[in-house]
């Protein structure tokens, strides 16, 4: 079994975990390192994930692969990006000013066009074992490589609506790997230590609270009482990190950058998690189902992800961080070239994109294509094992050699007949 496999919390104790001691940075407890100038070049050497999730099936024909001027093009022109002989759709009017640090793949080739089991499929890598719920990408990035030294929690999934521990994004990995989700990008009510109460006191009752949740873990599974320890420690790190979440004492001109929209402020907060040192950050943006109208609603949907994700590109290489993170925007599939009688596109897995920056990727490649009316891909498309395995070559994770351990149980973390995309690598 590979180390990469191994608990990564079995490495420290509970009282080390939780950074009780004095000596501790404002990022956790980092253990001999003597200052925080040290703590911070160590961490910015760990690779993390930054996941944007446009949710629904943005369309690849309105963004990363337009065809103007053919039967299924629709409105929009294709302009120039700042690689040479590389177009965007005029909607991605920033992000093509980025292009020399993307890698787009046009030749995604998937199976499912349901929203149902797509979603699930393409977060879960589709591995050949299917008698098991695997886990999304987040939660395996969270067991393969655990926390970064800040100690904040490895998967956190920054969304509109509802937050919570999201345990079924774990699969058979147990509820531990879970995603802390923020709804609307808000931290947990109550998160916040209350004001009447000590720092010294609020210890002491963690304190307490340690030893009845081992009396309480003693007589039930452990899969749960120890997510639920987790979750709360993990909690008590974002506690002390609180300025994470808001954005209202932000630049002007950083929210003006991002945009003053809901995907500007998620993505702001994304940047700020990344700082701080998460691991794997999720942005979910909803909306993109556009079997009616869908011109007009790209019209207003592009833009908004164009502004905030070109920003914190720009941002992530200006700071050295997109050296050692790996960012990834996609949907569960494409939209169909044909435009049905609501003026809309339906879900098509069969030809589609997505973009990729930074840790492990070529800058300024464009992987694949297709044919002239954007219809199917020429030559040989990737199914999401493939990209699984190109993620996971640009972590520094060897697909082919490390496995998951289901209770005794060896399997693969991705498709084992398929293989990582060389030409997306650097």
């Amino acid at each position: 079994m590979n180390p990469l496999c191994k608990p990564w919390e079995h490495a420290v104790s509970r009282r080390r975990f939780l950074g009780a001691s004095a000596g501790a940075f404002a990022f956790g407890a980092l253990g001999g390192l003597a200052t925080a100038q040290a703590a911070e070049a160590m961490r910015k050497n760990e690779k993390q994930v930054l996941f944007v999730w446009l949710d629904g099936g943005i369309s690849q024909l309105e963004s990363w692969d337009p065809k103007p001027n053919t039967p299924f093009g629709g409105p929009f022109r294709a302009i120039p990006t700042s690689v040479p002989g590389t177009h965007f759709s005029e909607l991605m009017a920033k992000s093509a000013k980025q292009a020399h640090r993307l890698c787009v793949l046009r030749s995604l080739c998937t199976q499912d066009n349901s929203h149902s089991s797509g979603v699930a499929r393409i977060q879960r890598g589709d591995p050949r074992n299917r008698g098991v719920p695997y886990p999304y990408f987040g939660s395996a990035i969270a067991k393969l490589m655990g926390p970064t030294s800040s100690k904040l929690p490895p998967y956190v999934w920054i969304k509109p609506d509802s937050g919570g521990f999201k345990t079924e994004d774990a699969g058979f990995l147990g509820p531990k790997y879970g995603s802390l989700a923020f709804g609307d990008g808000k931290p947990p009510e109550n998160l916040l230590r209350n004001a009447s109460l000590a720092a010294d006191e609020d210890e002491e009752r963690n304190e307490l609270r340690e030893m009845l949740n081992k009396r309480y873990a003693a007589q039930r599974r452990t899969n749960f009482t120890e997510a639920s320890s987790y979750v709360f420690d993990t909690a008590r790190e974002l506690m002390r990190r609180s300025e994470i979440f808001d954005t209202s004492k932000l630049p002007p001109k950083d929210q003006d950058r991002y945009g003053r929209t809901e995907i500007g402020r998620h993505m702001l907060i994304a940047r700020n998690m990344l700082e701080a040192g998460v691991r794997f950050v999720k942005v979910a943006n909803y909306g993109w189902d556009t079997h009616g109208d869908n011109f007009n609603g790209h019209a207003s949907l592009v833009p908004k992800f164009d502004r905030a994700f070109a920003a914190i590109i720009e941002d992530l290489a200006a700071s050295g961080l997109l050296e050692n993170t790996l960012v990834v925007a996609m949907s569960e599939f494409g939209r169909t070239p044909r435009i049905n009688g609501h003026v809309g596109r339906d879900h098509w897995p069969e030809a589609w994109s997505l973009a990729m920056a930074g840790c492990g990727v070529k800058p300024g490649a464009v992987v694949g294509a297709t044919n002239d009316n954007g219809t199917f891909v020429k030559d040989n498309g990737y199914d999401i094992g493939a990209v699984f395995h190109t993620w996971y070559s640009a972590l520094g994770i060897d697909s082919k050699t490390v496995e998951y351990d289901n209770h005794g149980q060896p399997l693969p973390i991705a498709h084992e007949e398929m293989k990582a995309i060389k030409e997306a690598l650097v």
